[in-house]
């Protein structure tokens, strides 16, 4: 079992002072005692308190239970994988398909069927910049199959 910290145990601010720390002790050691409390854990609860308090009862002993303390906090790193920074032809390979907002998954070809207004919309904002080449291939080519053929006039 890994020991808790003494100033969780006794409940109260690693900077309280001292005679905060003993009212602690003695308000929880009233409340756990074996004598009082008839649970099962009562034992072990006092054992761990009286743990606690032994190790911040003074100035000398919080001081040096202080160092140690601090000395385990130590900062963990946190490590990510490497990832290799792709390809314009890596990056445009999956880049048909919408990774955000309200039709994340849709790829711009349904999206051109379901909402052209949002199609014309994402190819002006910022969130669209990795689309805009396909988004104005799909554009045009509405655009050319709206427009009136030009011919011979009847």
């Amino acid at each position: 079992m890994t020991e808790r910290d003494a100033y969780e145990v006794l409940q109260v601010h690693p900077k309280a002072n001292q005679l905060v720390i003993q009212a602690a002790y003695r308000v929880l050691a009233g409340q756990c005692h074996p004598d009082r409390d008839a649970s099962a854990g009562a034992t072990r609860r006092m054992a761990e308190l009286n743990a606690a308090y032994e190790s911040v009862r003074t100035v000398d002993r919080r001081d040096l239970y202080d160092k140690q303390r601090n000395l385990t906090k130590t900062a963990v790193p946190i490590v990510t994988p490497y990832a290799a920074p792709m390809t314009r032809s890596e990056e445009s390979e999956g880049s048909n398909v919408v990774d955000f907002g309200r039709y994340e998954g849709y790829t711009l070809e349904q999206l051109r069927r379901v909402d052209p207004e949002y199609l014309r919309w994402l190819s002006r904002h910022s969130a669209g910049i990795r689309y805009r080449r396909r988004i104005q291939e799909l554009l045009d080519s509405d655009a050319r199959a709206a427009a009136p053929t030009v011919g011979p006039f009847r």
